[in-house]
């Protein structure tokens, strides 16, 4: 089975249960300071994990867009990607334990057609000093489920993740017990370190065994956590059924939930037994670059590497770019060019010079689009736009090797020439090395390159953090204002500017707001008084400010904005300012200043925000405005 097979019986058979099929949120999270991306199934599901009534009801399912950005040097073996598909199935106070694994069950080894004795399950050994006890249920459960399968699964302890290399595992056994670091989930990590109120549960993991002869450089023996190849995870159930107290001690929640995840494509993987994960979920992609390199895949390890990269690397752009991210040197856009231009440096591995990489998009946009059509709907822009940074990128690798040849004059390339070569020049460190190996170049420093390339991540990651620091994720009064004044600058703007303008992206901290915009010229003083002019007219004509919810149709044919390239249910929370005479029984859009799809905080009326003032005006990528502004 391919993905699109996979994903629609995933989809269907929790529908079939029960469950509300919801659409994927953006690789974009919004409103969310903690991350640039969204980097697992359950990201968007936390406000409902934590209490919140899910518009849906109480059985969600759905598949989640993912995007790992820590996983960019990985890429190029058979495991690893950056963009990738997590299937998910939530019960919020519903459904526990039986009928989860039940079904996860049934679903592996009956939808899918996973022989189950190549399943293997993990479950939580309990933890003594927490005083919380071994998940038993769960294994009783597993055993039931092997033993109508004809397979007598026996359990077995392995403790800790190192511990699993010393014992392996022993004849007929198929269920293992792991410490709190492999079967326990919180936000924080190990129980020991969940702050007073947080949730959380054990957790049971389901692996795909491919049978192959174990790498004993992972370790004298094999289990199925080792990373030697033989067993892939392909899902795991989370049972969040603790909550942290006061003082220290875990008591059971009221109200319990699972949290599901299975990786799509690794599910793929193991349909198909087959543990490359790009020669099975990229196949048009690598027929294409085929064609165009005249080299056969898997062929010579070095092509094969370089296959792989521009595989994942423009898959995962292409999904970027579709979510409104720009190619550009800061937050996300930075990772988009990234992976762009370490893309075209593994094109010229394969002798890629009679095509372009934009030409990659369309195999990616005919594999999604059914699933998800709004590549297909932005095909010239993304084509253009991977178009013109691998032009723009060939251009800085010409100044990036006089440089280079410069640096290296004295038969050397220090830890701070190669620094200097990868964050000024946006040479790639692996083109460092190649270009030093073919001009002889005996010694480069990249041990110490390395440790100057992890303080500037260090530093930046920090940076990060305090730049997004009690963004949306705060609901105070001050940030509750800017949030609202945000929807009257964008309106404002799609005013002076033009209905063109569309937001990019947005960060509220309780000392200013930040919008990004679709633009293609610098503001005039002009035009930035008279949004300012517009946005202070609002504020005094104390305009109410009232939530709805709507038919998304119905939503979008009254023309509230909407987040761009980002997916939303069926029925939808709408924000509109005005008119003066709007009530929550009676709303008025058709006379609403502004209205835009959100899930707030905001305040009452637009006469609790005060004083509108731009900051600052900015361009942050092609095409791509910022403003910075404040209230006083």
């Amino acid at each position: 089975m391919d993905i699109n097979e996979i994903r629609n019986k995933y989809l269907k058979f929790y529908k079939d249960r029960g469950h509300a099929i919801i659409p994927s949120a953006s690789l974009v999270p919004q409103n969310d300071p903690t991350t640039l991306f969204t980097g697992s199934g359950m990201q968007p599901m936390v406000p409902y994990l934590l209490g919140k009534d899910h518009p849906e009801g109480a059985r969600i399912a759905d598949s989640q867009k993912a995007f790992r950005a820590e996983d960019i040097e990985e890429i190029g073996d058979n495991r690893h990607t950056t963009f990738f598909e997590m299937l998910g199935n939530w019960s919020l106070g519903d459904y526990f334990k039986k009928d989860q694994l039940s079904w996860c069950f049934k679903f592996l080894t009956e939808e899918i057609g996973l022989d189950p004795k190549n399943l293997y399950v993990t479950a939580f050994m309990g933890d003594e000093k927490n005083n919380l006890p071994r998940d038993t249920e769960s294994v009783e459960l597993w055993k039931k489920l092997f033993k109508e399968k004809g397979i007598d699964a026996k359990e077995s302890e392995i403790g800790s993740e190192e511990d699993g290399y010393k014992k392996g595992i022993k004849a007929g056994e198929r269920i293992f017990y792991y410490d709190a670091k492999k079967n326990w989930w919180s936000r924080a990590g190990k129980p020991e370190k969940m702050p007073a109120g947080e949730p959380g549960g054990p957790d049971s993991e389901v692996f795909f065994d491919f049978g192959t002869p174990h790498d004993t450089k992972f370790g004298p023996k094999c289990h199925p956590n080792c990373d030697c190849g033989r067993f892939l995870e392909v899902c795991n159930s989370v049972f969040m059924q603790y909550q942290k107290q006061d003082d220290g001690t875990f008591a059971l929640l009221p109200k319990q939930n699972v949290d599901f995840g299975g990786g799509l494509e690794r599910l793929v993987m193991a349909s198909t037994k087959s543990p490359d994960i790009i020669a099975v979920c990229h196949h048009p992609v690598l027929t294409h670059l085929e064609k165009a390199s005249g080299k056969k895949y898997g062929k010579n390890p070095e092509e094969t590497k370089a296959f792989r990269i521009i595989a994942d690397h423009i898959k995962a752009g292409v999904f970027l770019i579709s979510d409104g991210v720009r190619p550009g040197n800061t937050e996300q856009g930075y990772f988009v060019r990234r992976l762009l231009r370490r893309a075209v440096r593994y094109a010229d591995v394969l002798g890629i010079t009679k095509s372009t990489l934009s030409e990659v998009v369309l195999p990616v946009a005919q594999m999604y689009k059914d699933s998800y059509p709004e590549i297909n709907a932005q095909l010239e822009n993304i084509t253009k736009t991977i178009a013109e940074e691998e032009n723009r990128f060939r251009k800085t690798l010409s100044r990036g090797i006089r440089e280079f040849e410069r640096l290296a004059k004295d038969g050397s390339i220090s830890a701070e020439d190669a620094f200097q070569l990868v964050t000024t020049y946006g040479f790639p460190i692996e083109l460092i090395k190649e270009e030093a190996s073919a001009r002889n170049i005996k010694t480069v420093d990249i041990k110490g390159f390395e440790k100057l390339n992890k303080a500037h991540r260090e530093l930046s990651r920090a940076g990060s953090e305090q730049k997004f620091k009690g963004g949306l994720a705060d609901t105070s009064e001050k940030t509750t204002r800017l949030h609202t004044a945000h929807h009257l600058l964008l309106k404002a703007l799609q005013i002076v500017l033009g209905p063109e303008v569309k937001q990019r992206g947005s960060n509220i901290t309780e000392e200013r707001l930040r919008i990004d915009f679709l633009h293609g010229a610098k503001m005039t003083d002009e035009q930035k008084k008279e949004v300012e002019k517009i946005v202070n007219e609002k504020i005094k004509e104390a305009l109410p400010v009232v939530r709805s919810e709507l038919e998304k149709e119905k939503a979008e044919k009254l023309g509230a904005e909407h987040e761009f390239g980002q997916k939303y249910p069926d029925r939808v929370s709408i924000y509109s300012v005005g008119p003066k005479e709007a009530t929550e029984q009676d709303p008025q859009y058709e006379k609403a200043y502004s209205m835009e799809f959100c899930g707030g905080p905001h305040v009452k009326n637009t006469s609790e925000l005060g004083h509108f003032k731009i900051l600052k005006e900015e361009a942050v990528a092609q095409g791509i405005r910022r403003i910075k502004a404040v209230l006083s």
